[in-house]
């Protein structure tokens, strides 16, 4: 019997040279940072010293203009992930393989792309100088970055639809439409109401993120007490904060997965 031969492990001389590469942009990096070293111990202590001006004893006047604040980005989340989703759901369609021209999907998952790698904090900036500081800019910014991940998770969902009913739409003589409303749509309706959903989560917390740059909001009020140091104030914003995204985050992530049984029990039925 012949001895096992093990095939030689391939040299990627390439792939090593990017390594080198990336570790020398990012050693580079860091050094060329100028940072206080000696003021690293002292960090400990300075988190504690804000977190007992904050929280010791937080200032419960400004609670009623802090959840008004807080409704305000909420609002502004739900209506940049509508908008998001009118936009961003019929592009994925003409996204997903075998439903739209090889030229119209590269040019569609490329803008995906493009979307993808700009922050919503960004696109605020830009768009701003039109539309000002209120909270519609906020708005914008969040349906336009949400058309980059909504528009990427709709076509990958299109494209892992089981084909049979695909097959059966297109061989009972149904065009492009009624393949993707009869042979797509009940298949993947639940991956898009759980994106949707999903979505609308990420909105919540980037919409006090985009306050920052006064477009309204709990972000824009946090900014300013923050400014002029009135931490007891800030201690409540935060409360607020806290609560509220984690209230949305359970009753976003019930709805999704009851969203989610019910299309596998359907699957099994």
């Amino acid at each position: 019997m012949s001895a096992l031969v093990v095939p030689a492990r391939p040299r990627r001389p390439w792939l090593f040279a990017g390594w080198i590469a990336v570790s020398a942009v990012v050693v580079l990096a860091f050094w060329s940072i100028d940072i206080n070293w000696a003021r690293l111990a002292d960090l400990p202590s300075e988190i504690v010293r804000y977190l007992f001006l904050m929280f010791a004893a937080p200032n419960w006047e400004k609670l009623p203009e802090a959840l008004w604040q807080t409704w305000r980005s909420v609002e502004m989340a739900w209506v940049g992930t509508v908008l998001g989703i009118l936009l961003a759901t019929p592009l994925s369609l003409f996204a997903a393989r075998g439903f739209g021209p090889a030229w119209l999907r590269a040019v569609l998952r490329g803008l995906f792309s493009l979307i993808r790698a700009v922050p919503e904090i960004i696109i605020a900036i830009v768009i701003l100088s039109v539309t000002g500081l209120t909270p519609f800019t906020g708005a914008l910014a969040l349906a336009i970055n949400g058309i980059g991940t909504l528009g990427k998770w709709g076509y990958e969902a299109v494209e892992g639809v089981a084909p049979g009913a695909i097959e059966a739409a297109r061989a009972a003589g149904g065009g492009t439409s009624q393949v993707l409303r009869w042979g797509v749509w009940p298949q993947a309706a639940p991956m898009f109401w759980s994106f949707w959903l999903y979505r609308f989560e990420i909105n919540v917390r980037s919409s006090a993120v985009l306050g920052l740059i006064g477009v309204g909001g709990i972000g824009d009020m946090l900014t300013s007490y923050t400014q002029y140091r009135e931490w007891s104030t800030v201690g409540v914003l935060l409360i607020v904060v806290v609560i509220v995204t984690m209230l949305i985050d359970w009753a976003s992530g019930a709805i999704r997965r009851r969203i989610m049984e019910g299309a596998r029990a359907r699957v099994l039925v």
